[in-house]
């Protein structure tokens, strides 16, 4: 594997000294850009991109050749595990994911088996292998998958829901079938994680985008402590480097303390949370990851220059900070309010 050009953000990850802020942002092989949407036709359908290693490559690089990011996210579908074990994913147009199957019963829990990573999603490794090799070292590869917790939502539900009643039924009036299925998908995503570090990826990242939803028990019951079974399965080193191992729950800011105990490297913010404030409490443990409110985006740049500085100087001074959106960006942002994004976290990053 070629020699990496530039390690920012996985030296702050490791809490390692950096020359500026690393920035990368949720979701930035998307729709907000023209170059994606061309692709994404190309494609046919989301899942046809997914499962084409060589156009999933293709849309990974694109922001990359727009603005200064400091790393790739893999160009997936944190629903590609479910998939693989039977449910059929497909997307609705303009109601996100639904399975043809959901689960209400033991009995379809016991019956749904752990995909080989190397088979069943064979083409994320291909696509990982392939973006590795197309990026030649420029900036790291982050390999990611969506957290127990969450993929069940989706399983349970039948696709994505407002009031998660179905699921939270479950975890109340059967949380035995809920563990076994949680249970399945931590092995899961240990293995297709894994799989990922072996393919080439530097980095992963677990999202837990549902965690929120939850009450501080059952968030460590039927969340944290799934994800903390993960990060302990993780393969933590490759090509003579550490791996690290981000974890983020969305409306999880009250639970910082226990999420740093699982012994991930950094934890991700959404821009609910003072970032001065989770470093107080967290920072002599983890890197922090986040976290300025997407929609600042929708601003000028004098605004996103503005919040950007904010962020940077209530993380403070010395490394372990890499600055990130608090969730996905928005489709209908402006590409060139990106750039100065980026540009502004080196400017006001540099040390």
């Amino acid at each position: 594997m070629s020699e990496l050009k530039n390690d920012r953000f996985l030296r702050a990850l490791l809490k390692e000294p950096v020359d500026t802020t690393p920035v990368w942002i949720m979701r930035q092989a998307g729709r907000y850009l023209p170059e994606y949407r061309a692709t994404r036709a190309k494609a046919g359908s989301f899942m046809d991109l997914c499962e084409n290693p060589e156009l999933a490559c293709e849309v990974t690089l694109q922001p990359l050749e727009r603005f200064d990011l400091d790393a790739a996210i893999l160009f997936s579908d944190i629903l590609t595990i479910p998939d693989a074990m039977g449910l059929g994913l497909y997307f609705a147009e303009g109601e996100g994911p639904r399975f043809k199957t959901s689960l209400t019963s033991i009995a379809q829990v016991q019956a749904l088996g752990v995909p080989d990573p190397e088979d069943k999603l064979r083409y994320v490794m291909d696509a990982v292998r392939t973006i590795r090799k197309e990026l030649d070292g420029r900036v790291p590869l982050i390999g990611f998958s969506g957290s127990p917790w969450t993929l069940a939502t989706y399983m349970v539900e039948g696709g994505s829901s407002k009031d998660f009643g179905k699921v939270k039924g479950m975890l109340y009036s059967d949380p035995a079938t809920l563990d076994l299925l949680l249970s399945k998908l931590a092995e899961s995503v240990t293995l297709y994680l894994n799989a990922q570090i072996a393919a080439g990826a530097q980095a992963v990242m677990i999202f837990d985008t549902w965690g929120g939803s939850l009450t501080p028990e059952a968030y460590q019951q039927f969340s944290l402590d799934y994800m903390a079974q993960i990060v302990s399965g993780l393969q933590r080193e490759a090509d003579g480097r550490k791996v690290p191992v981000v974890l983020f729950t969305k409306g999880g800011g009250q639970w910082l303390e226990p999420m740093a105990e699982t012994g991930c490297d950094g934890l991700g913010l959404d821009w609910t949370v003072n970032i001065a404030d989770a470093r107080k409490r967290v920072g002599d443990k983890v890197a922090l990851q986040g976290n300025m409110d997407p929609c600042v985006l929708y601003s000028d740049a004098e605004m996103i220059r503005v919040q950007v500085k904010q962020v940077i100087e209530g993380y403070g001074v010395g490394s372990g900070h890499v600055f990130n959106l608090g969730h996905g960006i928005h489709q209908h942002i402006d590409p060139d309010n990106v750039k100065v994004l980026v540009d502004a976290v080196h400017e006001f990053g540099a040390k």
